[in-house]
């Protein structure tokens, strides 16, 4: 699933095409995408038919495009959505399944071929739609008040993993990132909040952050051909992954190799020399 770095990817895609544009006409090809929208599709389309963008904004892995008149378009790419920028006339991708046509002679394409993502009109939500108002800040928001999530983190006997991936708490981080965050900060996803000093609390946030950023400079992670930018471009930062994805190969710092444990119907990756489980606790 797309996380921060490769929704942010997306997003400043959009932005430099997009933002000034008006959607000259909006098609949908399949219903399942607009379904949380309470009129249906043709709801949809009459509320984005000639509609101005004037800013694309995210928090955490939605993002939104800010409309005429404070309204705005909320998407949430799933597991496998694509915002795509195509010129008019470009052949249909297999999954097309919203097409939005700009009057520049531009495309704006929602391709989704499992269909967990989508996109829905949400009035006066240009600056945060109310959909998205209980999310966490996520840690590239200039507002994400590191100390204080590092607090709450540490009065929880919840996992620290687990916390991370809590959206509310702290938004965007996925499975992937949350891994090579912990990774870098020598600690074990099984510590429970409470047992983490604040300099670690503040120490594995600041590594998110780190990991992401350096994540957006290689345009996201890309395991295959489901995650793209809005130019059908690959990220490569799946070569730089130190823990998540790396069963059986050596740790780049001590040389043991990296293990792979079940988590939450998913994968945790971790080393267990650099990142020993905690002791039980005392009963």
């Amino acid at each position: 699933m797309p996380e921060l770095p490769e929704v942010e990817v997306v997003r400043r895609g959009l932005e430099r095409h997009v933002v000034g544009s008006t959607v000259h006409a909006v098609e949908v090809l399949h219903d399942r995408p607009v379904r949380r929208e309470a009129g249906g599709a043709s709801s949809f389309v009459q509320h984005m038919t000639g509609r101005t963008v004037s800013a694309v904004r995210r928090r955490g892995k939605y993002f939104w495009l800010a409309l005429d008149g404070d309204d705005a378009m909320l998407g949430h790419l799933g597991m496998s959505g694509q915002m795509l920028l195509k010129s008019a006339g470009a052949p249909d991708e297999r999954h097309l399944r919203v097409r939005f046509v700009l009057d520049d002679g531009m495309e704006m394409r929602f391709v989704d071929q499992r269909m967990f993502g989508g996109l829905s009109y949400a009035p006066g939500g240009a600056e945060l739609p109310a959909e998205i108002a209980h999310i966490g800040r996520d840690p590239l928001d200039e507002q994400f008040d590191l100390a204080d999530v590092a607090r709450r983190m540490r009065r929880r006997t919840v996992a620290v993993k687990r916390q991370l991936l809590d959206q509310n708490l702290v938004s965007g981080v996925g499975n992937i990132y949350a891994d090579e965050a912990l990774w870098r900060a020598r600690l074990n996803g099984e510590r429970p909040g409470d047992r983490l000093t604040q300099t670690q609390a503040v120490d594995v946030l600041g590594r998110a952050q780190e990991v992401m950023l350096a994540a957006l400079d290689e345009g996201g992670t890309s395991f295959d051909a489901l995650y793209v930018n809005v130019n059908g471009e690959s990220g490569y930062f799946d070569r730089s992954l130190k823990a998540y994805g790396q069963e059986d190969r050596a740790c780049e710092r001590c040389g043991t190799a990296i293990v792979r444990v079940a988590f939450m119907n998913r994968s945790s990756y971790y080393c267990p020399k650099c990142q020993p489980k905690p002791r039980a606790r005392r009963s």
